[in-house]
């Protein structure tokens, strides 16, 4: 990874001359961004497992291809979370064949995430577990209310899918998701979980966590009583200054730098 002079940011205080921040590599080859990428994948895995995130076979990252677009890498099925390796992960298109790989596809990663890609261009990644407070608010129906700075990275920049049919096997589900996703960075699945998006792998999964945290948070409050509400604006202002690709990609290297440290066998 390579660092560049520090960008400036309302969250950072005085720099010591010379010292620089790190920030996502730029001008890469396809093959330094691929690798980039499937660095970045196996990390998360590590992460989510490391969190709880894992439910058996459920639950997947993606993460579209620089080369062929129609194309992302994803975690093979059957493989827990916590085992999985750079070397593990596969590659599957959008028409759910699988292009490099020896493990089987997970179908429902297939049917939810080709079409997450196909509606969002923009999107480099995407996460989806059955997180246990992501699960459990879901069945509200609700969205995030602005009861914490954290959630309010999420307001406005969500949407809810209502419509449950049981275990995604299909791509017109899928497409109905992208479509309740719109152009926000999270979609809450009622009945089913969480799944976030970003411009990264880093982001969508930090996405992932502080949602998960914040739906925590938001039903701890509602069991307490009944909690205020961070007006509009103010809202508003909070989600532009903590998300976004840069943001997202640099609150998830705290993790990163740990779990690399820990676990240094995710890179083989």
């Amino acid at each position: 990874m390579t660092t560049t002079p520090a960008a400036p940011h309302m969250s950072v205080g005085a720099v010591p001359e010379g010292v620089t921040l790190p920030l996502p590599q730029q001008n890469l080859s396809v093959e330094e961004e691929r690798q980039v990428r499937k660095q970045e994948l196996a990390a998360a895995f590590r992460l989510f497992a490391r969190f709880g995130f894992s439910e058996g076979v459920a639950g997947h990252i993606t993460a579209r291809d620089p080369e062929n677009p129609s194309a992302f890498w994803v975690n093979p099925f059957g493989m827990s979370f916590s085992q999985i390796r750079v070397s593990d992960l596969i590659l599957v298109d959008h028409d759910g064949k699988l292009l490099q790989g020896k493990r089987p596809v997970n179908n429902a990663a297939f049917c939810i995430h080709s079409e997450v890609h196909r509606a969002r261009p923009d999107v480099v990644a995407a996460a989806h577990t059955h997180s246990v407070h992501g699960k459990a608010f879901s069945s509200l129906g609700v969205p995030l209310d602005p009861i914490t700075q954290d959630a309010c990275a999420f307001y406005e920049d969500h949407g809810i899918y209502s419509d449950y049919r049981g275990v995604v096997n299909d791509t017109e589900e899928g497409r109905r998701i992208g479509v309740a996703l719109g152009e926000g960075k999270a979609v809450v699945l009622q009945n089913h979980g969480l799944l976030t998006v970003g411009a990264s792998v880093a982001e969508a999964a930090w996405y992932f966590i502080t949602m998960e945290r914040s739906c925590q948070a938001q039903l701890l409050a509602m069991a307490a009583g009944e909690p205020k509400l961070i007006d509009a604006d103010t809202a508003r202002m909070v989600r532009e200054q903590i998300s976004g690709p840069l943001p997202g990609w640099f609150q998830f290297r705290p993790l990163w730098d740990q779990i690399t440290a820990d676990q240094p066998d995710l890179f083989d």
